[in-house]
């Protein structure tokens, strides 16, 4: 989980967590000005604190790194504002474990009730364009790159330089773009999401700075996948199955 100012809906994502298919939680908080961290204690969370706002992707990789430390096999990213159902995590899993995929994404759009389960009409219109584009650039089918509701197994996060990708918001297409460019399999379920004002959302200022930097991200991906350039999120280290020479 990462966390920031989520004292108000961390306690309900929580208690919908299977646990008879989850080991163990963690909570990374980025340095709330509420009582997150509290909470998070109370109810016996992992809990790791940042000691200054270091940004949304610098919180995904300080969860993903204390995830790997534990053992985890799979690692499960849901949000504690219980925008998203954490009731999903078994059929999320399940993607994985069977053999399927290699990581499982919770779509908001598959469904078709994005708009009727309260996504603001912006948010939508900019959703599908950036989907499109990012899909025409580094050649996928996803039916959304933006949805913060994901499962990994080990091996695809141990093999991807996350340490190389943004602190902020972008992260979270920067790791999708360095999955798909190491072919790795994508697979999604169908994930109706709640609108709230306890939920986080960034504001219009900080959603056209996040298109820009998604549009930079996919701009990238096709010019990797074109041999002509390797920005330093496209240097893999690990084993890929599509080895490009630069």
């Amino acid at each position: 989980m990462p966390a920031y100012n989520a004292a108000e809906t961390v306690e309900r994502t929580y208690r919908e967590i299977p646990k008879d298919i989850v080991d163990e939680v963690i909570l990374v908080d980025d340095c709330s000005q509420d009582a997150t961290v509290e909470v998070a204690k109370k109810l016996g969370l992992t809990t790791i604190v940042h000691a200054e706002n270091r940004g949304y992707g610098a919180n995904q990789k300080t969860c993903y790194r204390a995830a790997l430390e534990h053992g985890a096999q799979i690692i499960v990213m849901v949000h504690p504002d219980y925008q998203y159902d954490p009731h999903l995590i078994l059929p999320l899993c399940s993607l994985l474990t069977d053999g399927q995929d290699d990581i499982a994404l919770g779509s908001r759009i598959l469904g078709g009730d994005a708009l009727r389960g309260g996504m603001p009409l912006w948010k939508y219109v900019s959703n599908r364009f950036l989907t499109f584009i990012q899909n025409l650039l580094l050649g996928s089918k996803l039916s959304e790159f933006h949805t913060g509701y994901r499962a990994f197994r080990r091996e695809v996060l141990q093999s991807l330089p996350l340490d190389k990708n943004s602190n902020d918001f972008v992260f979270d297409n920067e790791i999708l773009a360095q999955i798909i460019l190491k072919n790795y399999r994508v697979g999604e379920i169908s994930c109706p999401a709640k609108y709230f004002p306890e939920a986080s959302s960034i504001n219009l200022k900080r959603s056209i700075i996040y298109g820009f930097g998604v549009l930079k991200v996919s701009l990238f991906g096709l010019l990797y996948r074109l041999g002509l350039f390797c920005p330093p999120i496209f240097q893999f280290s690990g084993p890929q199955t599509d080895t490009k020479k630069f």
